[in-house]
């Protein structure tokens, strides 16, 4: 294995894990009102509404795809009935129906970002940095789940799938990636990097579930009083 191949598959994965997890905690430490998604769900809501609903459902539904195709190795697949081919279709249909659902609403948030003024406005120096890293990662992503569909169906579950496993066994198989299709390269790279920018950008909102607002006393909202100015009286008059 060349040198390149040990800093991608080996080094560059723990290095990308390593910011992700101290970048958390520096952020939570040092920018924790930073800590938001900077709504602008005030300067435009249709556009949101439905682009968030799309992304959001979507990257659901891919990060459940790919911890079953990922995390779980496919002989425990095979010992409840589900052999390669059956689980090849159902990737393909539910990964195509989600990265549908992904493309679409990043798209729609993309747009929005740039062309609603305001919104562009707010726009920050990380999400200059996020949107791009985020656009290529969706790329490359559908792009893999199409090469593995209709070229290379196993390469997903006999190579990704174990190097993958292996940098959390600590025991990565480089040499599997290093012979793995550009396709699954780039957006393993991809995927890694924008693991690594995570904690600094607006993607941190993803921890912050608020459990809090069920136990919290209720907010009262008052409509604000209209008030009318009463004429002004004459003191010379009668």
């Amino acid at each position: 294995m060349s040198r390149l191949d040990f800093f991608l598959w080996v080094a560059f994965p723990y290095l990308c894990l390593a910011s992700f997890v101290l970048g958390h905690v520096w952020r939570y430490r040092h920018d924790q009102y930073g800590w938001t998604t900077r709504s602008t769900q005030l300067f435009e809501r249709r556009l949101l509404m439905v682009g968030s609903l799309l992304f959001h459902f979507g990257i659901l539904a891919a990060i459940g795809g790919h911890v079953l195709g990922i995390l779980v190795p496919s002989s425990w697949m095979e010992t409840v009935g589900i052999n390669d081919s059956t689980y090849h279709w159902i990737a393909a249909v539910a990964g195509g129906l989600a990265g549908a659902a992904i493309v679409l609403g990043f798209a729609i948030l993309a747009y929005r970002r740039v062309r609603v003024p305001r919104v562009r406005a707010t726009t920050t120096r990380s999400d200059l940095v996020l949107y791009p890293v985020l656009g290529a990662t969706i790329l490359f992503g559908m792009i893999a789940t199409a090469w593995g569909t209709w070229v290379d169906r196993y390469a997903y579950r006999e190579v990704v799938s174990p190097w993958f496993r292996g940098i959390f066994l600590l025991q990565p198989h480089q040499e599997l990636m290093a012979n793995a299709s550009f396709v699954f390269q780039a957006h393993a790279v991809t995927a890694w990097l924008l693991l690594a920018i995570w904690p600094y950008t607006r993607l941190v909102h993803a921890w912050s579930i608020p459990i809090a607002y069920v136990t919290r006393a209720p907010i009262v909202y008052r409509r604000r009083a209209t008030f009318h100015a009463r004429p002004s009286r004459d003191p010379s008059a009668g």
